[in-house]
C-alpha cells in the first residue's frame, strides 16, 4: 500500500469583510475631522488677512488725505491787520478768470464739507491749495498798470514792489479791500522772477483776457502768485464700488478699495482771532455749503475725519452690532467726548445700509484730529 503525505491546511488570512468597513468608517471620520480642521483654519485665515488688508486700507486712506488736508490753503499767506479786509480770507467778493465767483463760501476756502446726510452717509471734502515755490508772498501795486509792451492787448503789464516768487503760467491774486480776483500770468511777455534769481523789472505781465473787474487791479492793492494751478481736490467715498475716490480737474481717480464711509466735523473756535477749539460741527445748518459765510467759514481751525474699512470677507452670521440705539446702522465713528470740547459735539452717526447684509462684515474705523495750519496762521490777521 502506498501512503500519502498530508499537508495540514493553513487557515484564512488577510482582513475580513467586517474590518474593512470598520477601517473605511475610522477613515472616513479622520478625513471628515482634519477637513473640518482645515475649514475653520482658512476661515480664521481669511477673516486675519482680510482684517489686515482693511487696516492697511484705512491706514493708506487716511493718509492721503491727512497729506493734502496739511496743504490746505497754502499759499494764502497772512497778510494785514486784524478788523481790516486786507487778504485773503477776508475776499467778500471773488472774480476767477473774470467770471464772478457766486460759490458761498468762495473758493479760496481751503476747507468745504458736504454732509452726507442726517442718516449718516458718507460725508464729501473738498481741499484747495496753490502750488507756489516761493510761498505766494504778497507785494504791493505801484501803479496803474498799462498795455502790455510786449503782447498784444488786452494783455497788460502790472507795476509791482517786487514780482520775486511769480513765473510765467502762474495763477495771480489780487486783493483790493475784499474785493479779490484770480487771473492767469502771461505764458511770455515780461520776464518775471523765478525763485532764486531776481528779475531785473518789476513788473508781471498778465493775459487779462477775460478782463479784470474795475477797481480791482490799482496802486496799493496786493498782487501773489498762487503758482501754476490752484487745486481743488474732493475726496469721497463710491457706494457702488467700496472705493476711496479723489477727483482733480474733472478727473475721478480709485485711490484705496474696501473704504464704506467717510465722516468729518469742522472744529471751530469762538472767533476768527482765536485757536482754540470751541466745538465740533457737522457741515449742516449755518455750517453748510452753500451758504456758510465768510465770518464763520475763517473761524474753522481744524478737521476730525472718520474712514470706515471693511474686511472683504462676508461671514455667515452677524458679527458687526450698531453702535448705539440712536445710531444703529454702523459702528462708532468716535468717541463724542475724547476731544473734551467746552461746547457738546456728538459724534456723527455711520450709515451702512447701502450695503447688502452689512452686519455680516468686519470694519475698522480710523479717527484722527488735522490742524488746518494755514487757517491757524491766519490768526493775528483775522
Amino acid at each position: 500500500m502506498k501512503s500519502h503525505n498530508r499537508h495540514p491546511v493553513s487557515p484564512q488570512t488577510g482582513f475580513t469583510l467586517v474590518e474593512i468597513m470598520v477601517g473605511l468608517a475610522i477613515g472616513l471620520l479622520a478625513t471628515i475631522v482634519i477637513m473640518q480642521v482645515f475649514s475653520v483654519f482658512e476661515a480664521q485665515k481669511r477673516t486675519t488677512t482680510g482684517s489686515a488688508d482693511a487696516q492697511t486700507n484705512g491706514n493708506i486712506a487716511l493718509y492721503e488725505i491727512q497729506r493734502e488736508l496739511q496743504m490746505a490753503g497754502y499759499p494764502l499767506i497772512p497778510y494785514g491787520l486784524p478788523g481790516v479786509a486786507d487778504s485773503a480770507l477776508e475776499c467778500a467778493t471773488l472774480s476767477i478768470n473774470g467770471t464772478t465767483d457766486n460759490t458761498t463760501p468762495n473758493r479760496l476756502s481751503p476747507l468745504v464739507i458736504s454732509d452726507g446726510g442726517t442718516s449718516g452717509g458718507s460725508d464729501t471734502i473738498t481741499i484747495r491749495y496753490g502750488s507756489s515755490l516761493s510761498g505766494g508772498i504778497p507785494v504791493q501795486i505801484t501803479a496803474t498798470p498799462v498795455p502790455s509792451a510786449s503782447l498784444p492787448s488786452p494783455a497788460i503789464d502790472v507795476p509791482l514792489t517786487s514780482n520775486m516768487g511769480c513765473s510765467n503760467n502762474d495763477i495771480a491774486l489780487i486783493i483790493n479791500g475784499a474785493a479779490c480776483a484770480m487771473t492767469p500770468v502771461a505764458a511770455s511777455g515780461v520776464p518775471v522772477a523765478n525763485s532764486s534769481v531776481p528779475s531785473t523789472t518789476t513788473t508781471v505781465t498778465l493775459t487779462n483776457n477775460p478782463a479784470l473787474p474795475a477797481n480791482i487791479a490799482v496802486p496799493n492793492a496786493l498782487f501773489s502768485c498762487l503758482g501754476n494751478s490752484w487745486n481743488e481736490i474732493t475726496y469721497a467715498v463710491n457706494t457702488a464700488t467700496g472705493n476711496l475716490e479723489r477727483s482733480a480737474g474733472g478727473v475721478t481717480t480709485p485711490m484705496v478699495a474696501g473704504i464704506v464711509n467717510l465722516q468729518a466735523q469742522y472744529g471751530i473756535a469762538l472767533t476768527a482771532s482765536s485757536n482754540q477749539i470751541n466745538q465740533w460741527v457737522d457741515a449742516t445748518g449755518v455750517w453748510a455749503t452753500p451758504g456758510m459765510t465768510l465770518a464763520n467759514r475763517n473761524r474753522i481751525k481744524a478737521i476730525r475725519l472718520a474712514i470706515v474699512a471693511r474686511n472683504a470677507k462676508m461671514e455667515t452670521s452677524v458679527v458687526t452690532n450698531g453702535c448705539s440705539s440712536t445710531a444703529p446702522n454702523g459702528p462708532c465713528s468716535w468717541d463724542a467726548t475724547s476731544a473734551n470740547p467746552p461746547t457738546a459735539s456728538p459724534a456723527p452717526p455711520i450709515d451702512l445700509r447701502a450695503y447688502p447684509n452689512w452686519q455680516q462684515y468686519r470694519y475698522r474705523v480710523f479717527d484722527t484730529i488735522i490742524p488746518l495750519r494755514n487757517m491757524v496762521w491766519y490768526k493775528g490777521t483775522l
